[in-house]
């Protein structure tokens, strides 16, 4: 291992070396005071956090190319470091309150954590593949965390089961394009595909991979396990996979398209579009006949992928390739804070593992817990993209690139889709303001911090959202 090898993995080696040792340390923390094992986990990301964004304008390659660091790294990772943190500060009070405080929840979401930030710097598609298992088999595990549920063991089942049955598309996938490449590293496909006579199953490899990642990201229609696994997992564990998983996903699915099959650019931009249009259409009607909370954003985070998709596919076009895939950068940010702030507010109603979950549950929260509806009003209003919030500025990107790219009826669909997401999200806003009841909401120092913070930069990054942008834009022109 050389220094360029070192210096290319520093950020994921911290981490590792940090979960390890918990394992460790965590085994002479007494059963009463695991809260010490969550604080050391935090410590952990905090410092790994201060790793990555000193690392911002550096450019590495590591292991004879098969990792790059690079801005695009490096913003992900620094987004997905602070989703584990989040995480964290969610399931602080939640695992104690659920009984299922255990000192490996949080070491199985470090290494969750460093299988998503693997994902985002491989440049290889074995490593790719390596990166995805890391990141999925500790969620696997959390998933069916509450052991004495069998809503959580049969999410756990579900998961894994689709989870390997993905990989296999992704492993079939790569095969193909190493037989009609000879090669799985992403920057020498490029060059290997313009001389190869594969074309055929090229196409075919890169489609499979297309699978894979849309498994991953809760694409329709490889979404189905989506609403059962977010309804079974803990609450705290759901948070969590509804966003690092999703940002890893894309994350992948940017640098791998973006810069390994640009000569598809024509022959996948229908097929994006076709994904992208489905999962709005699909996401946001069915989460109308929704009752359970935990379902409804399920189905959220569902559409909320159609959104994102919307990004890949004006990426054949050079002229807004960049503002696009950027786009999807930031939408990735907006998507991340507002949906974990939805999540603390879903965390705080919930009195037991699977009670406090119905919409009816939140009649009157405005006024037993006045702080907690504004917040989860602030919430809704992001995820449909009202103003003044981070979840309307990122669509704005989104459909300007779109529309830039000359796809006026898909951002015709984005903004009808979005019309009927306010159905069901003022839905919720109804509930807490006009409606009568007594709802109870758990007062945790971690979890009310991490609802304020969150709503707080959902509204006012949104007045001064061109610093995160500029940065998202810069990010991507390491991509090609």
């Amino acid at each position: 291992m050389n220094q360029s090898d070192l210096t290319s993995i520093l950020p994921l080696t911290i981490l590792t070396v940090w979960a390890c040792a918990l394992l460790l340390v965590d085994l002479f923390i007494p059963k009463t005071r695991k809260g010490i094992t969550a604080l050391l986990s935090a410590l952990g990301l905090a410092v790994t956090l201060g790793f990555t964004v000193s690392q911002v304008g550096s450019e590495v390659s590591g292991f004879n190319g098969m990792v790059v660091l690079d801005g695009f790294s490096v913003f992900v990772n620094a987004l997905l470091l602070v989703s584990g943190l989040l995480g964290v500060a969610l399931a602080y009070g939640y695992v104690k309150r659920m009984g299922i405080e255990r000192g490996e929840y949080y070491t199985l979401l470090l290494f969750s954590v460093v299988g998503m930030m693997l994902m985002a710097q491989a440049a290889d598609l074995i490593v790719v593949f390596l990166a995805l298992e890391l990141l999925s088999i500790p969620l696997y595990v959390l998933a069916a965390f509450t052991r004495n549920k069998a809503e959580s063991e049969e999410a756990g089942l579900k998961y894994f089961l689709l989870g390997a049955f993905s990989s296999g598309f992704l492993v079939y996938g790569i095969a193909l394009i190493f037989g009609a490449t000879h090669t799985t590293n992403i920057f020498a496909i490029v060059s290997a595909a313009s001389t190869s006579t594969g074309g055929l199953l090229l196409t075919i490899g890169a489609a499979l991979l297309l699978i894979g990642f849309g498994f991953k990201t809760a694409t329709v229609p490889f979404h189905m396990w989506t609403p059962d696994v977010y309804q079974g997992a803990p609450t705290a564990v759901t948070a969590f996979m509804a966003s690092g998983a999703k940002i890893a996903g894309f994350a992948a699915l940017l640098r791998v398209f973006a810069t390994a099959f640009p000569s598809l650019a024509v022959d996948m931009t229908d097929i994006f579009w076709a994904l992208s249009a489905l999962t709005m259409i699909v996401g946001n009607f069915v989460a109308i006949s929704q009752t359970d909370i935990k379902r409804l954003l399920a189905y959220s985070s569902i559409a909320h992928a159609g959104y994102i998709l919307m990004a890949f596919v004006p990426y054949g076009n050079d002229a807004v390739r960049d503002v696009s895939i950027a786009a999807g950068l930031f939408y990735l940010v907006a998507y991340v804070f507002t949906n974990f702030g939805a999540w603390g507010v879903v965390i705080a109603l919930e009195k037991e593992a699977g009670k406090g979950l119905a919409l009816n549950d939140y009649a009157g929260l405005s006024k037993r817990h006045p702080a907690l509806a504004a917040a989860m009003a602030v919430f809704m209003i992001s995820l449909i993209g009202f103003p003044p919030t981070l979840g309307m500025v990122g669509k704005f990107y989104l459909f300007r690139a779109v529309l830039d790219g000359g796809f006026v009826w898909l951002a015709i669909i984005g903004v009808l889709t979005s019309i009927v997401s306010a159905f069901y999200y003022l839905r919720v806003v109804v509930i807490m303001y006009m409606r009568d009841g007594e709802p109870t909401a758990e007062r945790e120092t971690w979890l009310d911090l991490t609802t304020a913070v969150t709503a707080l930069v959902t509204v006012i990054v949104s007045f001064v959202p061109q610093f995160l942008f500029a940065w998202a834009s810069e990010a991507v022109l390491k991509l090609f």
